[in-house]
């Protein structure tokens, strides 16, 4: 029988990251044997021609929990997916897309650590947020240039850039150039009129055979799955390498991002029970009223709000270098620059604007600040009719505008049984945070998405902003780590300690938001991180881990404006209230691991205990965010992962986690009322959370089915509101062509998602304390994120 040779992209990885990784990993041919006995034929199962894991796993070697994705499954999934999506199979991640494409974004929780509590990189760039540390999966990369992602399920990696993660990493790598000249093509066309066009073109080596480099650009589009609206990108990545050798090299990336999406609407249960699932904006502008000076004229508001003033428009690029360079046989120097720049707004743009104060009922409702009064009585003609009489519909969201040079430098010393990692990183971001606001179009359009052009003026002059802060957040961190090895190299131990620092200079100019006079707040975070891990083979496949780690993570600026809960002024000065302390966890992980060449698995034993655990969101229909203290939170469980080498063409994969999570403190809401928090579950952890994929591969072709099991989850902090569990099942499947003339390796995938249509949710926020009436305490406002209903999707890719 011939050899069923499936051609596979090469995993150029990032030797940093994963190369001691997948050096382990056994690779053998597929193929299918029959022997002559009396002839007689006689089966024999072999082991056929994929990883261990189908790219779902790789063997790991780390003194500590963590979990690999490779390029073998990135290709798999639908390219306008985005990085959260990729991890959605690992034990105890649980993530889930606004919609099916990935263009709308997602959310993820690890442990129960929301994502703003875990720390993201790029190539070793972070990409929090540097004011709220939020992660926005689907602005940084195009899923096919991505050649692996990474998660630590606890601890931090020490070298980690982050002083906004308590809940662990995960990490994207890039693909790099390849070594011959290469055109790739991808198609992607799907429901809701949905498609994404990607061409890549890589140089292969030139000049002296040391320089390659490539560029790609894409473009992707797709229809809100519910109410009117899309969601466009446009996306450039581009990458360079120089390599001398390969000890010493530059690689350099730049990855640039523009969506203009219209936002999916979020419902309240109320919402949800009231109006159905597909209940979302309206798609009819009502036509306004024609101004006429000397008369009032009012604003017809759309109800519920029109799509086309529930925007989220942004723009982002990340540039970064890493230099490696070998200084002697033992000492090795890292350095690797970035800049992170970002501008845009999000939130419900739709306002409601008063030309001047008016009373309506026992409320005066106003729009303007008077400069010279400083009070909200400014009157401003919005629709030129030659008075201040009116109500106007305009924009006006949250603008963000982030600057962020940064350097991570690290010398490596390999010492007989030591490897010594010793840098310092630092960071610094000026987050300029503003409210402009523009007219709308008869259409019921912006006249500028970005809200810059035709901004609105108060009467001097100046700028209406419904907010205005400028954050300056110096970030620095020293990291030192000694790995040593024993025992032959069966065991390891990695001692390593880090001290994470952040300035918050935040500043609150007085603006519509804050008739205060302009206050400034200049706070200091800092730690000593330190951190124990030991691994210990026991045979050449077996091998127990443990890792213990301190972790931290600052308050995120946004709680420098909450006047009121928590900041007091006081003649003039302001000053944080007790609560706004950093976050700190303690993490430890106890495992096994079983890895050979057909079968691999681990198992994992945590516990985390947190210090002022915080618990954060944005409301993006009044556009205000929310910080509370939950005080102590316990959170142990146990993660399973399992996978195989292909026989006769089946692979399985795996995964289980349980998690359990108490808070131990009431929440005290008030000087006179607290809320019964004590023996509570956090929010966004489903106690369950499983995976399972079963492919089969024969030759070309290969096909796969996968599930995704979450239990029920807390919504509230009393919880007094649950999310359902809910079951979502996928396949996918491909089939790669033979060579045609120029056209090599062609390949049609097709994806489809939520087969059954499953009707599911998923709480917004962490912070919501209670939906029903306490004593003393009203009840909040919770919105869900509703699942997206089946989503079939065709791919045809190409290499020239």
């Amino acid at each position: 029988m011939q050899s069923a040779l499936i051609q596979q992209p090469k995993l150029r990885l990032s030797l940093i990251a994963l190369a001691c990784q997948l050096a382990c990993v056994g690779v053998v041919h597929a193929q299918e044997t029959t022997t002559a006995s009396d002839a007689q034929p006689t089966r024999q199962v072999i082991i056929t021609g994929k990883k261990i894991g189908m790219g779902l796993m790789v063997t790991e070697d780390a003194p500590k929990a963590r979990s690999t994705v490779t390029a073998e499954e990135l290709e798999k999934q639908r390219p306008t997916g985005n990085a959260y999506e990729a991890l959605e199979m690992l034990p105890s991640v649980n993530s889930y897309n606004h919609d099916a494409t990935g263009l709308f974004g997602g959310g993820l929780t690890l442990r129960g650590f929301n994502s703003d509590q875990i720390g993201a990189t790029i190539n070793g760039v972070p990409v929090n947020d540097s004011g709220s540390f939020s992660v926005y999966p689907q602005e940084y990369v195009d899923q096919e240039n991505t050649c692996s992602q990474f998660v630590t399920q606890g601890s931090t990696d020490v070298d980690s850039p982050q002083v906004g993660a308590t809940g662990g990493n995960f990490g994207i790598v890039t693909c790099n150039p390849e070594n011959t000249q290469r055109w790739r093509v991808m198609q992607t066309l799907g429901q809701l009129n949905s498609y994404k066009t990607f061409v890549r073109f890589d140089s292969g080596k030139f000049a002296d055979n040391r320089s390659k480099f490539f560029i790609s650009a894409s473009k992707a589009q797709a229809d809100k799955w519910k109410g009117e609206g899309k969601a466009k990108r446009e996306h450039i990545d581009a990458g360079f390498n120089y390599d001398w050798d390969k000890f010493n090299y530059i690689h350099a990336t730049i990855l640039w991002n523009e969506a203009k999406n219209h936002s999916i609407n979020n419902l309240t249960l109320t919402e949800l029970n009231n109006f159905g699932y597909y209940y979302d904006t309206t798609s009819v502008y009502p036509t306004q009223p024609t101004p006429v000076r000397g008369t009032a004229q009012n604003a017809v508001v759309p109800s519920p709000l029109y799509y086309g003033l529930y925007l989220n428009p942004f723009k982002n690029a990340i540039a970064s270098a890493e230099a490696k360079f070998r200084l002697n046989d033992d000492l090795t120097l890292k350095i690797v620059p970035y800049f992170w720049y970002g501008f845009g707004n999000g939130g419900l743009q739709q306002k409601l604007a008063y030309e001047s104060p008016r009373r309506e009922g026992t409320r005066t409702n106003a729009t303007f600040m008077d400069p010279a009064t400083t009070t909200l009585t400014g009157n401003v003609d919005l629709n030129g009719d030659g008075d201040t009489l009116d109500t106007v519909i305009m924009a006006n969201a949250s603008v963000t505008n982030t600057k962020r040079p940064g350097l991570t430098s690290s010398l490596t010393w390999n010492y007989g049984d030591h490897q010594i990692l010793g840098g310092f990183w630092w960071e610094r971001a000026r987050h300029r945070q503003t409210g402009t606001m523009v007219p709308v179009t008869a259409e019921g359009n912006p006249v500028d998405v970005y809200l810059e052009d035709q901004a609105v003026t108060r009467s001097d002059g100046s700028l209406y902003q419904s907010r205005d802060w400028n954050t300056i957040s110096t970030a620095y961190q020293a990291f030192i780590q000694d790995t040593i090895s024993f025992a032959d190299n069966k065991g390891q131990i990695n001692i390593g300690i880090r001290t994470p620092f952040i300035e918050r200079d935040f500043t609150n100019y007085r603006s519509e938001a804050n008739l205060r006079p302009t206050y400034n707040i200049t706070k200091k975070y800092k730690d000593i991180l330190p951190q124990l891990g030991a691994r210990y083979r026991v045979t050449n496949d077996d091998q127990f881990f443990a890792s213990i780690a301190k972790n931290m993570k600052a308050p995120p600026n946004f709680v420098f404006s909450n006047v009121g809960s928590n900041v007091s002024v006081v003649n003039g000065v302001a000053t944080l209230r007790g609560d706004v302390k950093e976050e700190t966890s303690y993490n430890t992980d106890i495992g096994y691991r079983h890895q050979d060449n057909k079968f691999i698995a681990t198992v994992t034993v945590f516990n985390v205990d947190f210090r002022n655990r915080q618990a954060t969101a944005f409301d993006p229909i009044t556009n205000t965010s929310s910080y509370t203290n939950a005080g102590k939170v316990s959170t142990r469980g146990f993660e399973l992962e399992a996978g195989n080498t292909p026989i006769n063409g089946w692979a399985f994969y795996g995964s289980f986690g349980y998690t359990d999570s108490e808070i131990k403190n009431d929440l005290q809401v008030s000087a006179t009322a607290s809320l019964p928090t004590a023996g509570k579950e956090m929010p966004l952890t489903p106690k369950l959370k499983a995976g399972l994929s079963a492919e089969y591969q024969t030759g070309a072709f290969w096909a796969r089915v996968k599930a995704k099991a979450t239990s029920k989850q807390a919504a509230t902090l009393v919880n007094d509101e649950w999310a359902p569990g809910y079951t979502t099942y996928g396949f996918d499947a491909g089939y790669t062509f033979a060579n045609f003339g120029m056209f090599k390796r062609p390949k049609l995938t097709v994806n489809v998602s939520n087969i059954t249509n499953k009707q599911y949710r998923n709480p917004s926020s962490q912070s919501v304390n209670n939906t029903t009436q306490f004593p003393g305490v009203n009840p909040g406002t919770l919105r869900y994120y509703l699942g997206a209903p089946r989503f079939a999707s065709v791919t045809l890719s190409v290499d020239i």
